[in-house]
């Protein structure tokens, strides 16, 4: 008898459930960590759309006292961001791929999921339903307690309540199965990390045992908040091009082309038209298959169209980047550079950087990474950045010796980062940004090796004015007694010459 094979849907949400390893949910330690840094981007992304400077607070506590990890804790992060609307409240956190992120924009999360799967987490691992509310007016915030519906992924209200509001901005709190003791290392540097790439935020963090960390904005300058863009003619696939037609309400060619991609004019698409064999005033909707493929593959080799601009992008800047530097590390040394945006497969990014040298509290080389202003703090190894600094670069070329303390730091903003995986932490070797990447740390190198030969002249200047200091006191003394002089010589003009020469080295 020949068996029936037995087939099932499951919703994204239950799929998430199964694989919750994918979205960096993968044991009690790392899922802390994760439900914090997922619910922190979050509440920055929120000021940072509506150019409100942020005030972040997160809160760890036990559920029950007395218990050894992992156990169940209480998560609280607050933030005085523009808040969400309650029509869409319960959805944003109780429904996966739900969200204000699908479009083609620089943010700090890129699927949409992370806040929700938290939720998720929190409820496979202890069962409490989460609890969120916000305002969107500083007048009225409205509550709700929810639970997610796993096979349908939509979220089932328990409660929903209106009260009024002392601020705007969001709050959520969720009660999930955690390892402090182990994630407490990782969660204290995420939140020092954050604060070095924001300065222009102030985040509170108060740990399980009371302890509190607190770091003040110390600037009032923002970047400039992102905005959505349109795809790039380089960077589509056949998915998204039939995507974009049904969608789409033009009725011919040249103004589905000129409407629906970044700076293609009426003009550049009329060319790619000709280029590519298709009559300009064909409707869109009309294209099979077959005429899709070689429509991509067309839009993929012709070298017409211009390279996406960073209009769309929001780099932290030199000025906001440097203020971060000087806060968490104190350097003695401190260079950043921006460089020109660039792009790889149609998305445009740039690259920042920073160098710190003798950094109070680091010994050795250490390597600050961020993208789209997000600490990455697992999986170094892997990442492009590691690639380029252990492999690329020979720093003794530029007069660093071994042990020397020197923070490197790297920012890729981009409406797309090409992460290895959905947790975000690690991004890929793309050979475009690999050689951005290798130009501004060469760039910053070559400026610390001219900051350390002067130093090196420094500190020849300075033995010679200690042993001047030294012995012309005696060789005056000497040269006294041999003339018969009442008097000493004038050495000691000599003396301030040479400190003003030293001033002038230094």
């Amino acid at each position: 008898m020949v068996k029936r094979v037995k087939f099932s849907e499951i919703s994204p949400s239950e799929f998430f459930y199964r694989n919750r390893d994918l979205a960096g949910f993968t044991n009690p330690s790392r899922s802390l960590y994760s439900a914090v840094r997922e619910f922190v981007e979050n509440s920055l992304d929120a000021c940072d759309e509506a150019g409100i400077l942020p005030e972040i607070r997160v809160e760890l506590s036990y559920l029950e006292e007395g218990r050894y990890d992992p156990q169940p804790y209480r998560l609280v992060v607050e933030d005085n961001g523009m808040g969400i609307d309650p029509r869409h409240l319960p959805d944003a956190f109780g429904r996966v791929f739900f969200g204000s992120k699908f479009v083609l924009k620089q943010a700090r999360g890129m699927f949409g999921m992370g806040g929700t799967m938290a939720i998720l987490y929190s409820q496979i691992t202890t069962n409490r339903p989460a609890k969120v509310s916000s305002s969107v007016d500083g007048v009225k915030r409205y509550s709700f307690k929810l639970l997610i519906d796993i096979y349908e992924n939509r979220p089932i209200i328990i409660e929903r309540r209106v009260e009024p509001a002392e601020r705007r901005g969001t709050r959520i709190e969720v009660s999930l199965y955690g390892d402090y003791t182990r994630a407490e290392p990782k969660i204290t540097e995420y939140i020092r990390q954050t604060s070095l790439i924001t300065p222009y935020a102030t985040l509170h963090f108060k740990d399980p045992k009371g302890r509190e960390l607190h770091f003040e904005r110390v600037t009032v300058v923002m970047p400039k908040p992102p905005s959505p863009t349109k795809p790039h003619p380089h960077g589509i696939d056949v998915e998204a091009l039939r995507r974009m037609i049904r969608l789409s309400k033009e009725r011919t060619l040249l103004k589905f082309m000129s409407s629906n991609f970044h700076r293609v004019g009426e003009k550049t698409a009329s060319a790619f038209l000709e280029f590519a064999g298709f009559d300009k005033e064909r409707d869109p909707k009309t294209l099979d298959n077959e005429e899709l493929v070689r429509f991509v593959e067309a839009l993929r080799s012709y070298n017409g169209f211009l390279k996406p601009d960073s209009s769309c992008l929001s780099p932290v800047g030199e000025e906001i980047l440097r203020a971060g530097i000087m806060k968490s590390l104190e350097p003695e040394f401190l260079e950043v550079v921006s460089r020109p945006p660039s792009a790889y497969s149609g998305y445009p990014f740039i690259i920042e950087a920073g160098l710190a040298y003798n950094c109070k509290g680091i010994e050795g080389l250490k390597l600050y990474r961020y993208a789209n202003r997000v600490p990455l703090l697992y999986d170094e190894y892997s990442d492009v950045v590691s690639k380029v600094v252990n492999d690329e670069l020979d720093l003794r070329r530029y007069g660093v010796k071994p042990n020397t303390s020197l923070a490197i730091i790297t920012h890729i903003c981009s409406t797309k980062v090409p992460y290895k995986t959905v947790g975000k932490e690690f991004v890929a070797d793309r050979p475009e940004i690999e050689r951005e990447l290798k130009n501004a740390l060469r760039e910053l190198l070559r400026r610390l090796r001219r900051y350390l030969g002067r130093k090196r002249s420094y500190e020849m200047v300075r033995r010679r004015m200690n042993i001047y200091g030294k012995y012309l006191p005696l060789l005056a003394r000497f040269s006294k007694e041999l003339s018969g002089m009442k008097r000493m010589p004038r050495y000691r003009s000599l003396l301030k010459e040479g400190e003003l020469v030293e001033e002038r080295h230094g």
